[in-house]
């Protein structure tokens, strides 16, 4: 088990392989749709984005006593960023994102060439995963609704896995590779 801890450095994420686990602490921006379509025509985010790893997430938060409570944090489908993903870490050099299902041949030549991993969140712990969230720092373009505006937390121990790395591996290649192999065979063999 690998913690990190904000701000994520280039050095650190280009050490980790694919099947590394890894415990995130610190900061963990949220992103998903709408978040990426900006970023990809050219408007500036209102924070840095250096450094940091995107949350594919739109997360469940309440507002109660005047405080952000984030009640349930699951991942959201990664592969709908794909057509930006490479483009907000040679913009923006993040260090990774977390989201679920994995990316395609554009991102994991991303990671690659800008020091960047694809972490793999489970799918189905919202509430888990949300625990492990200590505070809301702040809100931004609140004007994409919630679920697609850009979330600031605090994490502890946030747990995810490595599926692709920047040397070039992905476990998501992998196994759809031998699945295909896999069905060749069987439908051969009718």
């Amino acid at each position: 088990m690998i913690k990190l801890k904000f701000p994520f450095d280039e050095e650190e994420i280009r050490k980790l392989k694919v099947g590394d686990m890894v415990l995130l602490n610190g900061k963990l921006l949220t992103g998903r749709d709408a978040v990426h379509k900006r970023l990809h025509e050219g408007i500036n985010p209102p924070i840095s984005l250096e450094n940091h790893i995107i949350y594919h997430c739109g997360p469940v938060v309440l507002k109660e006593k005047g405080k952000y409570e984030v009640k349930a944090a699951g991942p959201t489908t990664s592969i709908r960023e794909e057509p930006y993903e490479w483009q907000v870490m040679r913009d923006h050099k993040i260090r990774g994102v977390i989201g679920k299902g994995g990316m395609g041949q554009k991102t994991l030549d991303a990671c690659k060439e800008y020091g960047a991993c694809y972490f793999h969140a489970i799918g189905g712990a919202a509430q888990v995963l949300a625990e492990t969230i200590k505070s809301v720092d702040n809100v931004y373009w609140e004007d994409l609704g919630s679920p697609e505006a850009i979330w600031e937390l605090t994490v502890e121990d946030f747990p995810v896995f490595v599926t692709m790395d920047s040397h070039g591996n992905s476990l998501h290649k992998d196994v759809s590779d031998q699945s295909g192999e896999i069905l060749k065979k069987l439908l051969s063999t009718k």
